[in-house]
């Protein structure tokens, strides 16, 4: 059975795996799952449709799976999921998604969510990101993968936010914001490639030396956005980890940070 602190209110249609652990005073509601492994802090409230994964540590006073904070909402049975192995620090508000989009807010594995951090209906949030305390993502944002957002970043609805970023701590983002770029300011602006993240993760001399260049066709040549998107899609075909920037910057629909 879970190990469930005695003040704790735990739903008996929650679905609970055998490991799970519940703090004092935590709430969780009809309808959620919660995988193996999970650690859920004192005070914590989870409610609505909302499954968790496997080995996450979630700590106290966090709202997780509430109704979204849209006026177009109207009680229809959204979702939040959470994936594997991610901490979720104090006081994180996670929201389920609307009925207007995809009607899921997910967040992903390997996740380093640190406090006070809100991610809003219809968020995706991918794997192994960190979000610095007081991160605010409104609805609908995409983060791709290994994205880090700096304390206090906030990031208008719709913003796609690419994998591999960066942004420094009180950065607004009101535009799309590439893979592999720092940005910082309000608004938010580029400022430089994210280099020394991507050494990290593996990325050789050739691909480092690709995406130079190619931030300085985007950012320092002078071309248009058009230009500019024509001349990467060319370098991309020795240049493979050029692709995903290629594939951004073709789907953005609220221009990029430049």
């Amino acid at each position: 059975m879970p190990t469930i602190h005695p003040s704790a209110l735990v739903s008996p249609k929650a679905e609970l795996a055998a490991d799970v652990q519940v703090g004092p005073y935590a709430v969780i509601g009809a309808g959620v799952r919660i995988g193996p492994g999970t650690v859920i802090g004192s005070h914590t409230v989870i409610e609505g449709e909302t499954t968790i994964g496997d080995d996450n540590r979630i700590h106290g006073f966090c709202s997780l799976g509430g109704p979204p904070q849209d006026k177009k909402y109207r009680g229809e049975r959204t979702r939040l999921e959470i994936g594997d192995r991610n901490t979720i620090r104090e006081f994180c508000t996670f929201n389920t998604g609307t009925a207007q989009d995809r009607g899921t807010t997910s967040v992903g594995n390997d996740n380093w969510i640190m406090a006070y951090v809100h991610i809003a209906h219809d968020c995706e949030v991918g794997h192994h990101t960190i979000f610095a305390n007081n991160a605010q993502l409104a609805g609908h944002v995409r983060v791709g993968d290994w994205a880090i957002l700096g304390g206090f970043t906030v990031v208008h609805q719709f913003v796609r936010i690419g994998a591999h970023s960066l942004t420094a701590m009180g950065t607004i983002l009101l535009q799309d914001l590439p893979p592999y770029v720092t940005a910082g300011g309000n608004p938010a602006q580029a400022h430089g490639l994210n280099s020394e993240g991507l050494r990290r993760r593996g990325f050789d001399a050739a691909a480092l030396g690709g995406l130079r260049r190619a931030y300085k066709v985007l950012y320092r040549s002078g071309r248009t956005l058009e230009d500019a998107k024509r001349e990467l899609a060319d370098a991309a075909r020795d240049v493979p980890e050029l692709l995903p920037l290629v594939d951004f910057l073709a789907r953005s629909g609220r221009g990029i940070v430049r």
